[in-house]
């Protein structure tokens, strides 16, 4: 079943894709090089993106410039633009591209933003939110994947991304407030450094639950408490760190 719900304007919610239902994606007969990678991107914008409700003309913008191929193994860049989430080593994912305009979108980023964010991955959302606001701050709990993900921001010119190896329970509390912060792993519940590290104004977009997840955003009212804003269920890899131990 679709759910609508409003939230800056309707989107359209749908089933997250496996991979094996997914398929793979073949560039043959399609121009060579980046020019086929880009012919795909344009199409995964156009049909999973802004098809779906997603249409804040900065994330789109984003999405159509990042690209996504260079932050998965380079044995499944063919598949880097379907509707799906893959595999990037130590047993986590890179999102659905679907998801993850929704959660860039929910955050509602402004150009001169600073934002956290809680698991890093394969940097491809820090990047993605690097191509719309000032800076991004962004911490990983295994060293592999933030070193990886740093040298690849790096590579590609994301200088406004900096990649911390850190537990993300606690945030980056010397580069605090933040206009926004995003948690891209399963939460157990709110981990409170978040929410102190947050401007009054500001959004924190997180999966919260075990088996049964919701994607919530909430904002963060003068007073210093969190208004629920919004959920839908999702699935994301659990949180690790300190967060599990409570």
């Amino acid at each position: 079943m679709t759910l609508k719900m409003t939230m800056r304007g309707i989107f359209c919610f749908f089933p997250i894709l496996s991979l094996a239902a997914a398929g793979g994606v073949s560039t043959a007969g399609c121009a060579s090089g980046e020019a086929a990678f880009e012919e795909l991107r344009d199409k995964m914008v156009r049909e999973q993106i802004v098809a779906r409700g997603v249409d804040d003309e900065a994330v789109v913008r984003a999405m159509r410039e990042v690209p996504r191929h260079m932050f998965v193994p380079k044995g499944m860049q063919s598949m880097a633009y379907i509707d799906s989430p893959l595999p990037i080593g130590s047993d986590q994912t890179i999102s659905q591209p679907y998801i993850v305009g929704l959660m860039t979108s929910a955050l509602d980023p402004e150009p001169g933003d600073r934002v956290l964010e809680i698991g890093t991955g394969s940097g491809y959302q820090a990047a993605v939110l690097a191509a719309i606001v000032d800076s991004v701050f962004t911490i990983e709990i295994l060293p592999e994947l933030a070193a990886r993900a740093g040298a690849m921001l790096d590579s590609l010119g994301y200088g406004n991304v900096r990649v911390r190896t850190g537990d993300g329970y606690y945030g980056w509390p010397s580069k605090a407030p933040f206009n926004g912060v995003i948690v891209t792993a399963a939460a157990p519940k709110l981990p409170d450094p978040l929410i102190e590290q947050l401007e009054p104004g500001g959004r924190l977009v997180i999966p919260v639950g075990r088996i049964n997840q919701e994607l919530r955003i909430y904002e963060k009212l003068e007073t210093g408490g969190l208004e629920l804003r919004a959920t839908i269920p999702v699935r994301f890899v659990p949180m690790t760190g300190r967060i599990r131990e409570n």
